[in-house]
């Protein structure tokens, strides 16, 4: 009976690739030592992903994606709206550079994002007058180009821009604050054959609220099912997509394509950011996309993106400490944990080969050093403000450390982020390097990989070495 098991997993396997259409994965850069993008899509490509959704048209990034038949998402960064709306020039000019002229060399763009988010209620209205504007003269510039029938528009939009006063996805209509802007929007987007994409993460709405039920965010069922009518939605994803899908609805546009710009779940910075919660998260969100049958009011093949390929230690923690955490791999290309994207013959993530690493050695406290030397916090927090401690907290990887266990991964962070420089592992004559790993349970005291010369700034250890010294002095 052994062929009939081999024949099942294989016609489960190409049920998963149809249903899903292709899993895609956002690629982010701000990272202090990024992987080589020649390296990153090998990874992405031998992971079997078919799209790939970057935020900006950074050019080793682009240039790495020639011929790779990857579908590609590029990205206009929200810092750019304000030119690109008032200027039809400007529009032209970026689709002319960042597009047309990356299809001539081979890269297989399906969509512009313009703008990421920008109408998130953190940003309090900076991009209320520019996105909308910035959108259109972009879609004027691929007309002119000749490239708006392959070439389509879209703007990512957080979840936030929509809701239900009831919690039940049939009351869901957009935010009264922006209501006529995003009708004018979807209107705009159903007129050119565009998508509307929209960004689900159940994992904020656990982080902001307390009281939130743990169950409800994954895909397992729920004790706190929501009942809609003769619809019950036992998980948020559902929900969530259905309260667009009834928002628009209702404001005559029911079949405009939606793509999932943005789903994944952290692994560290947060109680509820974990490896057991992410994995537990994006393969039961897998699993329930590879039916094919969508959601109770958007049947079919579900159109997404996880979030994200790769850790980012450059990512503002402004939203929390898990911003730097979202990679379904480490910085270095290792995967974090069992993930079947149902695209592999193992059913497992592959890493990243050839990556070149730093020495292996370490920076740490000093055994000598006084916890109540006046120069440590000073020291611990000039290392943190300039390297990444978000592992550092209650409940993170890095949780069960002692005091001189936070301090030395606090130095080790610094020293690694610039590239092991010896200056970068003074403090004051606090610090001193070790060849012994100090790595303990699931913290991890990282080696630095040898960063793609193309795309990292060159020399930036060197000057934050020198800042190291010259602030210590103070005191």
């Amino acid at each position: 009976m052994g062929w009939i098991s081999l024949a099942f997993g294989v016609l489960s396997w190409i049920c998963l690739l149809v249903s899903v259409g292709g899993i895609g994965a956002n690629w982010g850069t701000q990272a202090s030592h990024p992987l080589p993008p020649t390296t990153v899509v090998r990874m992405l490509k031998e992971n079997g992903f078919q799209k790939v959704k970057l935020f900006d048209a950074e050019e080793g990034t682009m240039s790495a994606l020639r011929k790779s038949g990857l579908e590609v998402m590029v990205g206009i960064p929200n810092d750019m709206l304000a030119m690109l709306a008032t200027s039809m020039k400007a529009a032209n000019n970026w689709v002319s550079k960042n597009v047309s002229a990356y299809i001539n060399d081979g890269v297989n763009i399906r969509y512009v994002a313009v703008g990421n988010e920008p109408f998130l209620q953190t940003y309090n209205g900076s991009f209320l007058q520019t996105t909308f504007p910035a959108l259109q003269n972009i879609q004027g510039a691929l007309i002119k180009a000749g490239l708006s029938n392959q070439v389509k528009v879209t703007t990512p939009q957080n979840a936030d821009v929509y809701a239900s006063p009831s919690g039940r996805p049939s009351d869901g209509d957009f935010r009264s604050d922006i209501r006529d802007l995003m009708l004018a929007i979807v209107k705009f987007l159903n007129d050119n054959a565009a998508p509307f994409t929209v960004n689900i993460y159940p994992f904020i709405s656990l982080y902001s609220d307390p009281n939130f039920p743990v169950d409800y965010a994954f895909f397992e069922g729920s004790s706190s099912a929501v009942v809609d009518g003769s619809v019950t939605y036992s998980n948020m994803f559902d929900a969530n997509l259905d309260t667009l899908v009834w928002a628009m609805k209702k404001n005559g546009f029911p079949n405009l394509p939606i793509i999932v710009g943005e789903i994944g779940w952290p692994t560290d910075g947060d109680m509820n950011a974990n490896v057991q919660y992410a994995q537990k998260f994006n393969q039961g969100f897998m699993n329930h996309i590879s039916t094919g049958q969508g959601t109770p009011m958007r049947a079919g093949p579900i159109d997404a993106y996880l979030f994200s390929l790769i850790d980012e230690d450059e990512k503002s923690i402004q939203p929390g400490n898990f911003e730097r955490h979202w990679g379904i791999y480490t910085y270095d290309g290792w995967p974090k944990y069992q993930l079947n994207l149902g695209m592999t013959k193992t059913g497992a993530l592959l890493r990243a080969n050839n990556i070149q690493y730093l020495d292996k050695k370490w920076c740490v406290l000093k055994p000598s050093v006084n916890l109540d030397n006046s120069k440590v916090a000073p020291s611990i927090s000039y290392a943190c403000a300039n390297a990444d401690c978000t592992s550092l907290g209650y409940k993170t990887s890095c949780g069960d450390l002692d005091a001189r266990g936070n301090i030395s991964y606090a130095f080790n962070s610094f020293y690694q982020k610039n590239d092991q420089d010896d200056v970068a592992c003074g403090f004051e004559n606090l610090a001193t390097t070790t060849n012994k790993d100090p790595s303990t349970g699931t913290c991890r005291f990282g080696v630095m990989i040898i960063a793609d010369s193309g795309i990292r700034y060159q020399g930036a250890g060197l000057i934050l070495s020198v800042l190291l010294s010259l602030f210590l002095t103070l005191f």
